[in-house]
């Protein structure tokens, strides 16, 4: 009697090229390469040449135009957007933060000066997280630090604290020529020009735009349950933090 062959092996020899079947997959060899998600689930991808991968999902993009001393902007960074960008995977969600908010700025004898909706405390206040961005170009580095700054007791007197803590391969004295020389002046220039050129223009902060969009819904939704927001419409994989998600309401914000 001629000896069983393992169905494994079997599998194999008789659909040469794909290889044996694993325990997440339950279909036959021949249907293999008949998707991208078949093909994943029998770890077959790599045999599978004429099958195209599908395009990987974007990451959902949130801009967060904001002021510093503004308690509504603080609140949404430190409870809603900080706490997002920890849960979430980095492909899920693009961040990009514009400190400018209320404030006006005018050209005197051709230097641009600023006024700040909360004093000039405030203007120091968003001078420094500009040039801090400016400096560390990396969000996962800067991020840590203007988390630290918003949610301590001073965000113009703590840099040097945070940035122990966590950013310390960064130069504070780098930072501190920024604010004080002409980069951190056109660098918040840059800011007020992003600021006035929204569509629609801001009635208060934190203005939350969505891939690019503003909409009293979208604000709404992002200020009550930023994670559960993102979750909805990121295209990709969803990620296992995407489930119910409740969080406090969130105070009023900045009127201009």
């Amino acid at each position: 009697m001629a000896p069983t062959l393992p169905l494994a092996l079997l599998v194999a020899l008789l659909a040469p090229g794909l290889g044996v079947a694993f325990p997440s997959c339950d279909y036959p060899p021949h249907l293999w390469c008949s998707s991208w998600d078949i093909a994943v689930a029998c770890q077959a991808e790599n045999r599978c040449a004429n099958l195209s991968r599908p395009a990987a999902a974007t990451p959902v993009e949130l801009s967060l135009f904001y002021e510093s001393l503004c308690p509504a902007c603080r609140w949404f960074l430190i409870q809603q957007l900080f706490t997002a960008w920890l849960l979430l995977p980095r492909e899920a969600l693009n961040i990009t933060l514009v400190p400018y908010g209320n404030a006006e700025e005018k050209n005197v004898s051709g230097k641009w000066q600023f006024q700040c909706q909360h004093g000039q405390e405030e203007c120091l206040g968003n001078m420094i997280e500009t040039c801090l961005m400016h400096e560390a170009k990396n969000f996962t580095t800067y991020f840590p630090v203007i988390f630290c700054l918003e949610s301590g007791s001073s965000v113009t007197k703590n840099l040097e604290a945070c940035l122990q803590v966590y950013a310390p391969q960064l130069d504070g004295a780098r930072i501190a020529a920024c604010v004080q020389g002409d980069m951190g002046t056109e660098l918040m220039h840059r800011n007020a020009q992003l600021t006035q050129a929204l569509d629609p223009p801001h009635q208060y902060v934190p203005w939350i735009l969505i891939n690019g969009k503003h909409t009293d819904e979208l604000q709404e939704q992002a200020q009550t349950s930023l994670v559960g927001l993102i979750c909805r419409l990121y295209q990709g994989e969803k990620p296992d933090v995407c489930g119910e998600s409740r969080a406090p309401k969130a105070p009023t914000g900045c009127r201009r």
